[in-house]
């Protein structure tokens, strides 16, 4: 073999490499992107929902009103939002402003009878499941892609082409009130 050939034949494995580690980066970041997609689906239905909910309370609560008018802030900032950044920190925001609305209601039992109002309760809560899949999908793909941005080989390959370490999806509540285990009261 020929000084040549060989050269020829490294350059060909060093373009296929680099072309896979490309093409790869690529792959991971539409990853992220649909991921965060399917959590953009989940916050549609719930924006959706939010209204039904509240004028079913309102009809119960009128007194409530600050309660009510955060979560229609709330939610009006969320779908305003169009960065994933602003996304997430509007969908933190409404679900805090959920959780005031819940505690509120505690305080009146009739309302947790009304049929509508469990079914929209139960409709809340199945998409508030769907997104906590979604978001736990969402920092899997973003994991995957920020391990492939700071790994060797692949981290020259995407400081090259501006691929970056990405931020995940936060829980809304503090790291000390997620340590703290939940009241029960009867």
């Amino acid at each position: 073999m020929t000084i040549g050939l060989v050269v020829s034949i490294v350059a060909v494995v060093f373009v296929v490499w680099f072309i896979m580690m490309y093409n790869g980066l690529v792959k991971l970041r539409n990853n992220r992107e649909n991921a965060f997609a399917n959590i953009d689906v989940q916050l549609k239905q719930r924006y959706d929902l939010v209204p039904q909910l509240v004028n079913t309370v309102k009809g119960y609560a009128g007194h409530e009103k600050e309660t009510l008018e955060k979560v229609t802030a709330a939610r009006a900032a969320a779908m305003s939002a169009t960065t994933v950044d602003e996304k997430v920190a509007a969908d933190k925001a409404l679900s805090g402003a959920l959780a005031g609305l819940r505690i509120s209601l505690e305080a009146y039992p009739e309302l947790k009878a009304n049929q509508n109002f469990l079914q929209l309760q139960n409709e809340l809560a199945d998409i508030e499941n769907k997104l906590s899949a979604a978001r736990r999908f969402f920092n899997s793909t973003t994991r995957e892609l920020n391990n492939a941005c700071e790994v060797f080989p692949s981290n020259i390959v995407a400081g090259m082409f501006g691929f970056r370490r990405v931020s995940m999806y936060e829980a809304t509540e503090s790291r000390d009130a997620l340590n703290k285990a939940p009241e029960v009261k009867f």
